[in-house]
């Protein structure tokens, strides 16, 4: 499957992004040899492969939770550029509303 500059910058404009011509130029070449490599992956045939999410089985590394010392409130909150109380004193965020 190929794919053409005027694609590419479709897809900018969806993304909002403003490409150079230099960078939809190479974005046309590399997405293209993306393609190209995963129509190959296509052609394969996996009928007899089960689906899996990784090649390798994998092992928790992870050592088991223990309790232990840690840091006290005011160790925790020593470089913090703004306390108040017991907690981090952060700037008000101007961004948009999130509701739950």
């Amino acid at each position: 499957m190929a794919i053409d500059r005027e694609t590419v910058l479709h897809v900018a404009r969806l993304a909002r992004l403003d490409l150079t011509e230099g960078e939809a130029d190479r974005l046309t070449l590399e997405l293209g040899a993306i393609l190209e490599a995963v129509s190959k992956v296509a052609e394969l045939d996996l009928a007899d492969v089960p689906p899996t999410s990784h090649p390798l089985d994998l092992v928790n590394v992870w050592a088991d939770d223990e309790p232990r010392p840690s840091l006290t409130l005011d160790e925790a909150l020593s470089n913090a550029p703004a306390r108040e109380g017991d907690l981090f004193r952060v700037p008000p965020s101007h961004g948009p509303e999130v509701s739950a």
